[in-house]
């Protein structure tokens, strides 16, 4: 592997508008997915949701791919969850990396799934599949997700079991966080299925919403436009499919510069 990865080589020969970061920790979940930090430019400034261009330099070039930044605006270090695909161009050398390496990163951050692309509301859902939990992994740790909503329901569906794990720690981590804890208190509900594995809730979350049987199993009407609001991020067919639902409860999909009942993160890939 040709990759470029430790900070001093880089001063000389970093491109304007990019910034090259040190690497704080990497966890792998399963052969698939692993989860790692690194330090936060002191200018960097983001909205939680949105994402970010990172890379590595491979063979004398740099290479990026759109992530979306998983931990809270607020947060000292910068936190991203990712997939590993064994010939992606970025991918295949990103789950190599190790504390003390260097990731490049664009320094400007975009994205839909922000909460002023949302009209006000009062149930908040994010429909999530795979990495796609990573953006809300950063909403659910704000502040201002809570003080916007009176419940926030994050659903996450994977194949196995063992690539749930993600997000139970996310939960587990606010629950046993003082600060977290004291703002989050019990406006938020995670809703995990699998589609591959024997687990207590199973099944493709789109199935779930059309049945109805998401709705029943955690107490709630169905998706009202006056009450409910939703932010939807995963596999293209996913997308597709979720948008159509929420379309059909009479949803309208919004954007930054036109707010409404919905959004979608088109930029996500995995």
């Amino acid at each position: 592997m040709n990759v470029q990865a430790k900070t001093a080589e880089f001063a000389e020969t970093l491109p304007a508008g990019v910034y090259a970061e040190k690497v704080l920790s990497v966890n792998h979940y399963t052969d698939r997915l692993f989860r790692f930090s690194m330090t936060r430019p002191a200018g960097f400034r983001f909205r939680s949701g949105e994402f970010a261009m990172i890379g590595l330099m491979v063979e004398g070039k740099p290479v990026y791919r759109a992530y979306s930044i998983a931990s809270p605006s607020w947060a000292d270090e910068l936190e991203f969850f990712s997939i590993k695909v064994p010939n992606g161009p970025l991918t295949q050398h990103l789950q190599k990396i190790e504390t003390g390496d260097t990731v490049l990163m664009r320094k400007k951050p975009t994205g839909t799934l922000v909460l002023d692309a949302l009209t006000p509301g009062k149930r908040l859902y994010m429909f999530s599949t795979g990495t796609g939990i990573a953006p809300f992994a950063s909403l659910i740790r704000d502040p201002e997700t809570y003080e916007k909503f009176d419940e926030v329901i994050l659903t996450h569906t994977c194949r196995e079991v063992a690539e749930l794990q993600y997000g139970f720690d996310l939960v587990s981590e606010i629950r046993n966080d003082e600060l977290l804890s004291e703002f989050v208190g019990d406006k938020l509900t995670h809703y995990a299925t699998v589609t591959r594995e024997p687990f207590e809730r199973s099944g493709r979350i789109t199935d779930l919403i059309a049945s109805g049987k998401l709705f029943s199993d955690l107490g709630v009407p169905p998706l009202d436009p006056v009450t409910d609001r939703g932010m939807i991020c995963g596999s293209t067919e996913m997308l597709k499919d979720t948008k159509a639902l929420l379309e059909q409860a009479g949803m309208t999909e919004g954007a930054n510069n036109k707010p409404s009942e919905f959004v979608i993160e088109r930029a996500f890939v995995g």
